[in-house]
């Protein structure tokens, strides 16, 4: 009986995909006939329906970008992050870099992830990949090793941030800072000010004739703290 009433299911499915394919078919038809017909009145529609497609992608962005800034502003509070499960810290992370003008931001945290819970572009300033505790304890010289093992091998070439909503002990902010290419460091404090928008993860924008402040962590800039 359910083998039959698969087929049945297979059968209806079928159909409809034959109606469908029919129907664009015919639409199709349609436009053609009335583009060669009427070409002044098909290009004024096709006109319409391109301005009509971009304003649409335009509010869609806008609405988004504006979903963005509630959820990262409903968020903010350090005592709403404490209470956060590790994946909607993780969430809260990259929104916060999608804020910050980071690009192709992919959050990667679940089993398997390499070490690595999120990936992202930064315009004229390469790869990153972002590992996120969101820790009520400390985060040990342990964990720190981990993520420069992830960074020296599956993601060579990233710039390494940790984020944290804790504290690095003393041996594990040495661990961070000691490396060949030391992490940016976002912790407690720092990411207090962070997702109020006050800092970032970005060098801001040098006046003309000025080189571009450098990104924390890197030669020349504050070791270990997003930059101001």
């Amino acid at each position: 009986m359910a083998r039959g009433s698969r087929k049945g299911r297979g059968k209806r499915k079928a159909l409809r995909r034959q109606w469908a394919v029919a129907g664009a078919c015919v639409l199709g038809g349609g436009v053609v006939w009335f583009a060669g017909e009427y070409p002044g009145w098909a290009a004024g529609i096709g006109c319409l329906l391109a301005v009509a497609f971009a304003g649409g992608l335009v509010l869609r962005q806008r609405m988004i970008q504006a979903e963005r800034q509630r959820f990262l502003a409903a968020n903010a509070e350090l005592e709403r992050v404490d209470r956060m499960p590790g994946p909607a810290f993780e969430h809260l992370v990259a929104e916060r870099m999608i804020a910050d003008g980071f690009r192709q931001v992919r959050e990667r945290g679940r089993a398997g992830d390499g070490g690595v819970d999120i990936t992202a572009l930064a315009p004229g300033q390469g790869r990153y990949a972002v590992q996120c505790k969101r820790y009520s304890k400390t985060v040990g010289a342990p964990e720190v090793r981990n993520f420069l093992g992830a960074l020296a091998n599956t993601f060579a070439g990233h710039t390494g941030v940790l984020v944290t909503s804790g504290r690095l002990t003393k041996q594990a902010r040495l661990e961070a800072l000691g490396a060949r290419e030391p992490l940016i460091l976002v912790e407690r404090d720092r990411l207090a000010d962070w997702l109020l928008g006050t800092v970032s993860l970005l060098p801001a924008r040098a006046p003309a004739g000025e080189a571009p402040r450098p990104v924390s962590g890197r030669p020349g800039g504050s070791a270990g703290e997003a930059p101001t």
